[in-house]
């Protein structure tokens, strides 16, 4: 059934900000740390910990969502992860003490690990030739999230102070899980797929364990999983003890910080819308071209966050700034493609399940990063700490990627067959009702 095209930039819209704002409440955090260590005198390995439960959760929770998610209905899904992110930040705003406080933000893991269900529904609105464009908008609806809660901070934390801000940003939870629960319809799986988008009549093919095991014969999805390991773990990191750096090392107050710290955000949402657009382009002209710009993006990521860290800490904050805008901007520029590569590989009815085991690897890979820069940081300095891990896993990362676009065109053909063979199907059954 055709779709017009004001729904579906409202459907955009509303997981966008729903984006958004989960991203904001949950990077708040890390803007108020130190506050919350002041206000329950923890050391840097106790508040590692916040970061690390939620992970942990987070994990355990990807398979059971990309299950359900490949088998009910998705909006309605995303609607209860968006009322849980509502309640367990609220718990965290009223916790008293160290124990309940981490008990709230590892709650919080349930619902950071809701986002296969949007991507998948995102598939089956929108053809694989602009899927690059939309995850990229949707990605860059995080970084913007990272704005908002900076802003929210920057605004609020000295008037209200960082339970308050918990209490609006869980309140907004609530309400954009009402508006995806009345205003989201549910797709039919595969039908945004070229060669079932025109049938009256598409054959029906439910999650299927035996479909899902058959990834295994995906060559490409094993370094692509194995890719995002070690990708996330810079992105946790920076996430959670960047503002502690440039405090604490760096030595800037809070104006410096919150500027910098906007420049950099900024660029990394360019850069995902960037980083989408590119790869939708190339992968019209070759099968490798998402992952080729992937693989770049990863590659100068490291290069520019390595010579970021090392700049002198007397150099002047415009200039550290612009380095920090260049870095940010490539960070972004494997995310759509990555996404979209896992949707030109996995069949309709498993692309939930098939991309929440990458979140669920990528989730146990870096679980330990917050905690883990915890402990460096306490042994050889913060600075250290995050250049260190970093450095590691965006080479890891990036020597995976090399094996992921060197397979990735066969299986993009497994794919397209195993479509055709069902436009078939559908068509026999179209013949038949008629």
């Amino acid at each position: 059934m055709a779709v017009s095209s004001r729904y579906k930039i409202f459907i955009v819209g509303v997981f966008f900000f729903f984006i958004l704002l989960h991203q904001a409440d949950k990077l708040v955090i890390g803007q108020v740390l130190s506050d919350i260590q002041a206000d329950f005198d923890l050391n840097d390995a106790q508040s590692g910990s916040f970061g690390t439960g939620a992970l942990l959760v987070a994990a355990i929770c990807y398979p059971l969502w990309g299950w359900l998610y490949d088998r009910f209905a998705r909006p309605k899904l995303v609607a209860l992860a968006s009322f849980i992110w509502g309640i367990t930040t609220m718990f965290g705003a009223v916790a008293q003490t160290f124990g309940l406080f981490f008990l709230a933000r590892s709650s919080s893991g349930i619902d950071d690990s809701s986002y296969p269900g949007i991507y998948s529904l995102m598939a089956d609105y929108f053809p694989p030739k602009t899927r690059g464009k939309i995850y990229g908008i949707l990605q860059a609806a995080a970084p913007l999230g990272a704005a908002t809660a900076l802003l929210l901070v920057f605004i609020l934390n000295d008037r209200i102070g960082w339970r308050n801000i918990f209490l609006i940003t869980g309140g907004l939870g609530i309400l954009v899980g009402l508006l995806i629960f009345f205003g989201i319809r549910e797709r039919q799986r595969g039908q945004s797929e070229p060669e079932l988008e025109n049938l009256q009549q598409i054959a029906q093919h439910r999650f299927d364990w035996a479909v899902l095991g058959s990834l295994l014969r995906r060559r490409s999805l094993i370094p692509l999983y194995l890719q995002g390991f070690f990708g996330v773990f810079p992105f946790t990191v920076l996430n959670f003890w960047f503002f502690t750096y440039l405090e604490r090392e760096r030595g800037y107050d809070s104006g410096q910080v919150f500027a910098l710290m906007g420049a950099a955000i900024a660029a990394l949402g360019v850069g995902a819308l960037v980083g989408g657009g590119v790869g939708d382009r190339l992968f019209g002209r070759f099968r490798r071209g998402r992952l080729t710009v992937s693989m770049i993006g990863v590659t100068l990521s490291l290069i520019l966050l390595t010579l970021t860290l090392s700049l002198p800490l007397t150099i002047d904050p415009l200039f550290y700034g612009i380095s920090l805008m260049i870095t940010a901007f490539f960070m972004l520029f494997s995310g759509p493609n990555v996404i979209s590569t896992m949707y030109d590989i996995t069949a309709p009815e498993i692309r939930s399940t098939a991309l929440s085991v990458q979140y669920f690897i990528e989730s146990i890979g870096s679980a330990l990063a917050p905690l883990l820069v915890g402990v460096l940081s306490d042994q050889i300095g913060l600075t250290g700490a995050i250049g260190l891990v970093c450095l590691i896993t965006y080479a890891s990362c990036a020597l995976f990627l090399v094996l992921a676009v060197w397979f990735v065109p066969q299986d993009i053909e497994r794919l397209r067959e195993q479509m055709r063979e069902r436009a078939d199907e559908s068509a026999v059954l179209t013949g038949a009702a008629g």
